[in-house]
């Protein structure tokens, strides 16, 4: 006999009162909203200036090393002139190259500081000029602006184009907005782009490398990367020295003003972000370092300019992450195809 029955299952239940779904408690915040941690660990490492008895022993210690190791190669090279001339005399040729190549990078250093050092006299010398409204001082800052860029192939056209027009200009802010126009604003662009692929590549690398230290890794080398780039299109050429002595102004000032800090805004001002931090915490770690970079790209680009902002508009960070994070996330907070 086939017991099978077909057709629905009745079940009965108890005439007890049933909680309703809207009387459920909220759910609380388990307090994994994604901060930057990465980025706020690159700042506090850039930001952090040793003492002075640190100095002293990082000094003192550079100079006990270079004295023992030229003591040690002095010796090494006159032992093995008098064992065979021609092997000593080989090994002096090889040590004056290496010790040439050590005083041109020094060199390179030293001029590569320099040219930092007179961007930063020539920003603020333009905003004494536009305070003063002095028409002969914006004339001759122009000029300085010109020899800056002399020779770069590609400020040729801006250079002519300068040079055609500063002469019908009777006002400061004219002289400083027209010289803005023509030298500064092909090099914004080429700014903005490296800001954005900063922020991008952060981004990526704290969404999908789960290794610890990877994202503070990537968040380092691509903030000197970029801060690097950005104070070469300006015309800086910051070199090892430099770019870290331009990474710390930058990091130092945004410490200072609290704009590493970010919050709730910056997060959903990006299409999906908030959705996008409730769904994957690596994902919303990855907007906010990405975020983050592009701020710090900001800053850049502020300090590395000759002149500041007259009639250009300035990036904006939300503006910035929007285009470097396009197809990366979609507006849905889920991860994008690229």
């Amino acid at each position: 006999m086939d017991n099978r029955r077909d057709g629905p299952v009745l079940i009965e239940l108890d005439d007890a009162p049933r909680p309703s779904p809207a009387e459920a408690p909220p759910i609380e915040d388990d307090g994994t909203r994604p901060t930057g941690q990465a980025m706020h660990t690159v700042a506090a490492i850039a930001a952090r200036r040793p003492s002075r008895l640190t100095r002293w022993f990082w000094q003192l210690l550079t100079a006990v090393v270079v004295f023992f190791v030229s003591v040690a190669l002095w010796d090494w090279v006159t032992s093995l002139v008098q064992r065979n001339e021609v092997l000593g005399w080989a090994a002096l040729g090889l040590v004056g190259l290496f010790l040439a190549v050590c005083l041109a990078i020094i060199l390179r250093e030293a001029a590569a500081l320099t040219r930092l050092k007179r961007i930063e006299h020539l920003h603020i010398e333009a905003e004494r000029v536009l305070a003063d409204g002095d028409l002969a001082a914006a004339r001759a800052l122009v000029g300085k602006l010109k020899s800056h860029y002399a020779g770069r192939e590609d400020m040729r056209w801006g250079l002519d184009r300068l040079a055609k027009s500063d002469a019908d200009v009777f006002d400061a802010d004219a002289a400083l907005a027209l010289a803005e126009d023509a030298l500064l604003t092909p090099l914004d662009a080429l700014a903005r782009r490296e800001v954005e692929a900063a922020a991008r590549q952060v981004a990526t690398v704290t969404a999908l490398v789960p290794l610890a230290f990877a994202d503070v890794a990537a968040a380092l080398t691509s903030n000197l990367r970029m801060i690097r780039r950005i104070a070469e299109i300006y015309g800086g050429r910051s070199g090892t020295l430099g770019t870290w002595r331009l990474t710390r102004a930058v990091i130092t000032h945004l410490v200072a003003t609290g704009a590493v800090a970010v919050g709730d805004d910056l997060i959903s001002s990006v299409g999906g972000g908030h959705l996008l931090s409730k769904l994957s915490r690596r994902f919303g770690e990855g907007l906010v370092n990405g975020a983050l970079t592009a701020r710090v790209g900001v800053a850049a680009i502020e300090v590395c300019r000759p002149l500041p902002f007259l009639q250009a508009k300035r990036p904006r960070v939300t503006a910035l992450v929007q285009r470097a994070l396009t197809g990366l996330f979609d507006r849905d907070g889920t991860p994008g195809a690229s």
